[in-house]
């Protein structure tokens, strides 16, 4: 039983971060209808700003969660502002294209590896421990750090939902994921949407990056892993389909702990891979696909 709680723990502390992840893939497929492989060097940026800034605000007389709170609304900034460029620059003109879209985005990725590569160097980066301590959890010990990033992963969800179900925002950004131009014929401004759209994903991912420094070590290809695992979720659990994102990461996060936990982590990643094949021919939409 303890085993069983232990490992129940540990799928909703990676899962809280690959649903942040996913929600943000799934949100520019259903709007946009492209595929963004840019979308983890939002997680990098945020993530790399938080090891590398960090230091210095403590240097400057910060307390650790301040100088957490800073660097991680630094790399906020700069990833949004970068997400805002690649958009009004470069994916406003493929939108719906997937051929283009996939051109585009891997191109940049070579630039932005680059890029990363050459400003924070190859070397990985560790972040200070923000929330020490530990809580006992139904006979489980768990991190506060971890209890932290998970709480703040569920409350970013629900708002997400909120806004999506609630608001006229997320009405007319559901209405363009549906039928694009039903809704631009109904007066809804679709260019503008889907640059909302692509500045939320890109702020999902950057909270996301946020998130995992602290319980991890940083590098600037950090993102590319949970990239992969970002659209093996929203692939299982139906592209464009938000509750889909949510059961896919889930999933993901539960072999790789009960896998990593049972025999090692290059048996659960190919655990995965079979799964995902597995869950495909069965339900090539997905989970909680609809196309």
């Amino acid at each position: 039983m303890q085993t069983a709680l232990q490992l129940l723990f540990t799928t909703l502390q990676i899962g809280a971060v690959y649903v942040l992840f996913s929600l943000g893939l799934t949100l520019i497929f259903g709007i946009m209808r492209i595929v963004n492989f840019v979308h983890g060097h939002f997680f990098t940026i945020t993530a790399l700003m938080v090891a590398f800034a960090m230091p210095m605000l403590m240097d400057r007389g910060f307390s650790v969660p301040a100088a957490y709170l800073g660097a991680a609304a630094s790399g906020l900034v700069i990833s949004l502002c970068l997400a805002f460029v690649v958009y009004q620059f470069g994916l406003r003109y493929f939108q719906r294209d997937m051929s283009g879209s996939f051109i585009l985005t891997i191109g940049l990725v070579l630039l932005f590896d680059g890029a990363l590569l050459k400003i924070f160097g190859g070397s990985v980066r560790a972040v200070p421990e923000i929330l020490p301590g530990m809580v006992t959890l139904l006979g489980v010990q768990v991190t506060v750090q971890r209890l932290a990033l998970c709480v703040a992963a569920v409350l970013i969800t629900a708002l997400l939902y909120a806004v999506l179900g609630r608001t006229r925002l997320g009405k007319a950004l559901r209405a363009v994921s549906i039928d694009h131009e039903a809704a631009m014929l109904q007066g809804v401004p679709y260019n503008r949407l889907a640059m909302i759209g692509y500045l939320i994903a890109a702020a999902l991912a950057s909270v996301a990056g946020a998130l995992i420094a602290p319980v991890t070590v940083v590098s600037p290809t950090v993102g590319s892993d949970y990239l992969i695992k970002g659209f093996i979720a929203v692939i299982v659990g139906g592209l464009g389909s938000v509750p889909g994102a949510i059961v896919g990461a889930l999933f993901i996060a539960a072999i790789e702990s009960v896998g990593g936990f049972y025999f090692d982590s290059s048996s659960a990643t190919i655990a995965i891979f079979v799964l995902v094949m597995l869950v495909l021919i069965v339900r090539p939409k997905g989970l909680l696909g609809h196309a």
